[in-house]
């Protein structure tokens, strides 16, 4: 099975719910999303501090259709609630690397406009 980075049928519900400020949520996306990331990698040995920055990045990645990102994300908030932390730090490099391929995408998307 392919797996999606980004689904553009959601970006185009995006475009046409949010029409001008469709540009702005592209940015604040990206913005975030870095931030996270970096944010994900100080926190790479605190289980808690990782669950709670997977969850809410979960869902950003979830509604702007960044699909594969927001499975990671999934399986990391998850793992990290687990009494047995095995390695989360390799879930961590996987949304990083993740981010690192569907962060070109955006900024392309965000372009168009």
């Amino acid at each position: 099975m392919t797996q999606i980075h980004m689904d553009p049928e959601v970006l185009m519900g995006l475009q046409e719910v949010m029409e001008g400020e469709y540009p702005h949520l592209l940015d604040t996306f990206l913005d975030d999303s870095q931030k996270r990331v970096e944010a994900l990698r100080q926190a790479r040995d605190d289980a808690k501090a990782l669950g709670q920055i997977a969850h809410s990045f979960k869902g950003s990645s979830g509604n702007l259709g960044a699909v594969r990102l927001a499975r990671l994300c999934q399986r990391l908030e998850a793992e990290s609630a687990k009494a047995q932390v095995a390695d989360l730090g390799k879930l961590v490099d996987q949304i990083d690397h993740e981010f690192a391929l569907v962060k070109p995408m955006y900024e392309s998307e965000r372009q168009r406009f």
